[in-house]
C-alpha cells in the first residue's frame, strides 16, 4: 500500500515537472520532404532521444545564425555617447530566444 502511495506522487511531480518544461515551448507544424524527415528521424534514433529534440537543436541553432547574420557591418553615423562602432554592432539585433 505504502509502494503505491510513493508511486502516485512521483508519478505526480512528473508530470508537473513535464508541464513546466512544455510551457516554455511553443507548439508548431513542421513540413519538410520526406527524405528530409527520415535523415532526422535516423539522427533521433541513433542519439535515442525523441525527434522533437532534434528539431528543436536544428531550429535553435539555424535561430542563433540568423541573428548573427543580420548584425550591422559598418556604421554610417558618428556615435553620440563615445561607443565605438564595434562595441554597438556586437549587439545581436533580434533578442535569444526563451
Amino acid at each position: 500500500m505504502h509502494y503505491r502511495r510513493q508511486k502516485r506522487a512521483c508519478t505526480s511531480c512528473i508530470m508537473m515537472l513535464a508541464s513546466c518544461i512544455m510551457s516554455e515551448l511553443k507548439r508548431t507544424t513542421v513540413s519538410a520532404p520526406p527524405a528530409v524527415l527520415r535523415t532526422l528521424e535516423a539522427e533521433a534514433e541513433r542519439r535515442n532521444v525523441p525527434l522533437g529534440h532534434v528539431l528543436r537543436e536544428a531550429v535553435e541553432g539555424y535561430a542563433r545564425d540568423l541573428r548573427e547574420r543580420r548584425r550591422p557591418r559598418v556604421g554610417v553615423a558618428r556615435s553620440t555617447d563615445g561607443q565605438r562602432a564595434a562595441e554597438l554592432t556586437a549587439e545581436p539585433v533580434a533578442d535569444p530566444p526563451r
